[in-house]
């Protein structure tokens, strides 16, 4: 049986990435003239059949989807990101797909080695959920031209499609409702530049200080886990001399962690200090206050992403982009009003 014709047999003979050979074929921006011909010529010469014809016939078919998620981001402790699979595998299941999970650990994600799902060509397309390190989705990117969707992250490389969680607003939202609450002294939990929805957040924070009047001060805005591990059940936070009355947590995992060390320093939550978190999600048993905090919509994010991953292995023509998720403030019992204190002649 003669070999199938593959994006990498064209590319290689022509000494140019996969990318540039799906654009071609597909009729996208970011190829010459000039080569674009080439590349159908050969395409045509080698007998190379595009996968919209044989989708055109087979749209009724199931697909194989891979769920690929770094391990230092699913824990199991880390209950969010167990969350958004089980929703999306669901959603698939409903879709007539089938869904293959793959965990690419620490040292396949600084080698930049490929999913097994893809080096084996077993998914039609992949859902990325949560972000990798540095320089992985580009060493996919060019070594595949699988329909790729990024959940619950953002990347700019090659237009890539993303569905996110409101964080900058939700975050913003947070913020506002403490300052109503009578807080003013507020301090940011989350390592910045970990994650893009850390930093989202801490972007929303600090257009609610701003907006209040409030100075941003550099030391309440602690980290939240360890660069190289993620690790945030185990991590120390460093407290100032001087703690704000009010924390805007980045996760309710990391609001859960800062209650237990909080109370291990002798403050009181929300006596002494108010928290705040966001997902509305943490794993059974970790905290035993109900914590104020920003519900996610994973359903709806789950649902766009099986959509958006279904319309580019069928080809359909959908403009790429980041699609966000508007959720919520669920209030609970992690946040005490400040209210101003009267002397004996009634006096604030």
């Amino acid at each position: 049986m003669a070999k199938k014709v593959t994006l990498s047999d064209i590319a290689k003979r022509l000494n140019v990435s996969n990318v540039t050979v799906s654009k071609a074929l597909s009729g996208q921006k970011g190829v010459s003239d000039e080569m674009r011909e080439k590349i159908k010529n050969l395409a045509d010469q080698l007998g190379y059949v595009q996968p919209s014809a044989k989708n055109k016939a087979n749209r009724n078919k199931s697909k194989n989807i891979g769920i690929i998620v770094p391990g230092r981001n699913f824990e199991m402790c880390n209950s969010f990101y167990w969350l958004l699979y089980h929703e999306v595998a669901t959603i698939a299941m409903k879709e007539k797909c089938f869904t293959m999970l793959e965990v690419i650990q620490t040292g396949e994600e600084e080698k930049h080695e490929l999913p097994k799902l893809i080096q084996e060509n077993k998914v039609d397309g992949i859902i990325l959920i949560g972000r990798p390190k540095n320089g992985y989705i580009r060493r996919i990117r060019e070594e595949s031209s699988l329909p790729m969707v990024c959940l619950d992250f953002f990347d700019d490389f090659n237009n890539c499609d993303s569905v996110i969680s409101d964080g900058f607003y939700g975050t913003y939202m947070l913020t506002n409702y403490l300052f109503r609450m009578g807080h003013t002294e507020i301090g940011y939990v989350g390592t910045l530049l970990y994650t893009s929805s850390i930093t989202d957040r801490y972007l929303g924070y600090c257009k609610s200080m701003m907006e209040h009047g409030q100075q941003i001060r550099k030391e309440w805005i602690l980290d939240d886990r360890d660069w190289e591990t993620g690790d945030v059940l185990n991590f120390e936070f460093k407290f100032p001399e001087k703690m704000p009355t009010a924390f805007v947590c980045n996760c309710d995992l990391t609001a859960s962690s800062l209650i237990k060390q909080l109370r291990k320093n002798n403050y009181r939550v929300p006596e002494d200090i108010s928290v705040v978190g966001f997902d509305n999600y943490i794993y059974p048993g970790l905290c035993d206050i109900g914590i104020t905090t920003y519900d996610v919509n994973v359903q709806e994010m789950a649902q766009k992403s099986i959509q958006i991953l279904l319309d580019r292995i069928n080809h359909v023509n959908v403009r790429p982009g980041v699609r966000i998720v508007q959720g919520e403030i669920v209030y609970k019992d992690s946040v005490r009003p400040l209210h101003k204190k009267k002397d004996s002649n009634g006096n604030t």
